[in-house]
């Protein structure tokens, strides 16, 4: 084989590496190759009960797998920080007059279906998205919603107070998403 040839083959062969590496997300990429470590969650952590000598050395012996006695659960210790004293009492069997003049003033009930109907009405906010467009259009879709323009409405909102007219009035300023071409960032 030529020089020549063999130095074209050496090059095709390392654009085509650096193309394969270049369509890896690189932040996967990096954390393969360990450029990338991660600290623990410091919001994990627990304590552990201190040590204690047993008021006797006649106890059984500890049984692999079982919790330590003197430790209380993760949830006891949320309820024992935020309030403390519901840990200390028994729970009420009911709830109090005020509990109730909380319920009532808060208005109807809720409908137990109100997830299902909330995540339908999310679905038709989000557009469709079909096999050809996944393919053509590989990028993240806009979030769903509208986008408040907030220095135009911060002076519509001046507006308005310096005229004396209600905060509603006018139309709400929105940001327009950015029209893409066809071949707008392919390259």
């Amino acid at each position: 084989m030529a020089p020549s040839i063999r130095r074209c083959t050496t090059v095709l062969a390392l654009a085509a590496g650096a193309a394969v590496l270049a369509g890896c997300n690189s932040d996967q990429l990096s954390r393969t190759l360990g450029f990338v470590h991660d600290a623990p969650d410091e919001f994990t952590v627990t304590t552990r009960a201190p040590l204690a000598m047993p008021p006797s050395f006649t106890l059984p012996p500890p049984s692999p797998g079982v919790g330590r006695p003197q430790e209380q659960s993760v949830r006891t210790q949320a309820e024992l920080a935020l309030v403390p004293a519901m840990t200390l009492s028994a729970p009420t069997e009911g709830s109090s007059p005020g509990q109730q003049a909380l319920v009532q003033a808060a208005g109807p009930p809720v409908t137990p279906a109100i997830r299902a109907e909330v995540d339908q009405e999310a679905k038709l906010d989000r557009p469709s998205e079909s096999l050809t467009s996944k393919l053509m259009f590989w990028r993240k879709p806009q979030p769903p919603g509208i986008v408040v323009d907030p220095e135009k409405e911060a002076q519509r909102l001046r507006e308005n107070a310096a005229l004396g007219q209600n905060q509603d009035t006018g139309d709400t300023p929105i940001v327009q998403p950015k029209q893409r071409g066809w071949l707008q960032g392919l390259f």
